[in-house]
């Protein structure tokens, strides 16, 4: 019986383990696989006697852990093309919302779609990730609104995960928005969401976090609170959408509440960035979502590096604010738009993705971790920030399986 189910030689790793060489880079190295994990990396020269099942050269290719996409709204129908036309005209993300547009549509199209029209049309989108080196991706409801779709919406991102054999974290979303049948009355809204909705979530085990989106046009500290007690009591870990288009409090909430993750962030205050550090909450950073809104006011992430904040990079990949189903191109905006170094953005959806989803068993290449692998065509990890456009993904490997996108 051989030792390793297989054996990856003559490659270059960026481990993305803290501390030692930029990306903590091997060159001259091997990688031995073994039940999905790994069993063995390091400098050929210190390559142990064994035999592998399978033994691959890879001709001093790049490997890097599989990358995470930590923030998405994967799941919906329809899209949302005549909104963008109408913020290029100038028109506001809060005008838009105001007047029954924004996440309004996508909750009539997503009511309306039925689950083999929405695993198909979102099968698409997470088949692009897939093809950039993708091997995990959190998906949020949040576009039902009522106990059945939002049920419905989980199931389905549940049904990708099995379809594409990759792995897929569902995070329930029910305080996104209030759906136009509770117009004026939201608190009988939250008391639905909290007496039925997130109950039956938990029941049906169908969500591994629970986010809610944190801002004026959307529910407010106090009422988000409601909602991160209950998921407490349900043992669901939080996540928060906050300080995206103010500064009402809410990276200071997530941290009350030890959120795996605050994302957004453009308007959080020096007190925000004090207690995500004190809390270890990792900021989750959108450019896709800033860049699509033509926002001018940026995360400050000279304060959160400088506090010691964990930073994710996510695509955000929604119908209104964010039609991104790129990683790789999320990972260029970071670097470009927020002056993110390509090392902390690859640590940022490897290793700080991971932390953000709870994951602790992947994001690093490291023995014992998940054989969740990316072997890329590129002479230097920056590379992966530096393109726009072109794809540099040469195998993904899933649990040591390969998949192709």
């Amino acid at each position: 019986m051989a030792d390793w189910d297989l054996l990856l030689t003559n490659a270059r790793l960026a481990t993305m383990r803290e501390g030692g060489t930029p990306f903590g880079a091997i060159d001259h190295a091997a990688i031995a696989l073994r039940d999905g994990a790994i069993a063995w990396l390091g400098e050929s020269a210190s390559l142990p006697g064994g035999t592998a099942a399978s033994t691959i050269d890879l001709e001093q290719r790049w490997v890097t852990p599989a990358l995470i996409d930590c923030h998405t709204h994967l799941v919906f129908a329809g899209n949302r093309a005549r909104e963008f036309d109408l913020r290029l005209q100038g028109v506001s993300y809060e005008e838009i919302a105001r007047q029954g547009g924004g996440i309004m549509s996508t909750v009539d199209a997503t009511r309306a779609a039925d689950e083999t029209a929405l695993l198909r049309s979102s099968s698409a989108r997470l088949q692009a990730l897939l093809a950039e080196g993708v091997a995990t991706v959190e998906i949020k409801s949040g576009y039902g609104l009522d106990t059945a779709s939002e049920l419905k919406m989980l199931r389905v991102a549940r049904q990708l995960a099995a379809a594409a054999g990759i792995s897929v974290q569902t995070t329930f979303l029910g305080a996104h928005a209030v759906p136009r049948e509770f117009a004026g009355k939201k608190s009988a809204y939250l008391d639905m969401l909290l007496g039925d909705m997130l109950p039956r979530v938990a029941e049906a085990g169908l969500a591994n976090a629970v986010d809610a989106y944190c801002e004026s046009i959307a529910f407010s500290p106090e009422e988000v609170a409601r909602v991160f007690e209950l998921a407490r009591k349900l043992n669901l870990p939080v996540k928060l959408h906050a300080d995206q288009l103010s500064d009402c409090g809410a990276a200071e909430l997530a941290a009350r509440f030890e959120a795996l993750s605050a994302d957004h962030l453009e308007y959080t205050s020096a007190a925000g960035v004090r207690a995500l550090a004190a809390s270890g909450t990792v900021a989750v950073l959108l450019p896709g979502a800033f860049l699509s809104l033509r926002e001018t006011q940026l995360p400050p992430i000279e304060a959160l590096r400088a506090s010691g904040v964990p930073l994710a990079v996510a695509t955000d990949c929604n119908p209104g604010t964010s039609p991104v189903c790129s990683l790789q191109a999320a990972m260029h905006l970071a670097t470009s738009l927020f002056r993110l170094t390509p090392e902390e953005t690859l640590a940022g959806t490897t290793r700080n993705a991971a932390r953000a989803l709870g994951l602790g068993d992947r994001g690093i290449l490291e023995i014992g971790k998940r054989a969740d692998l990316a072997i890329w065509d590129i002479e230097h990890p920056a590379e992966l920030c530096y393109w726009l456009g072109l794809n540099p993904l040469h195998r993904l490997l899933v649990a040591g399986e390969p998949r192709t996108g």
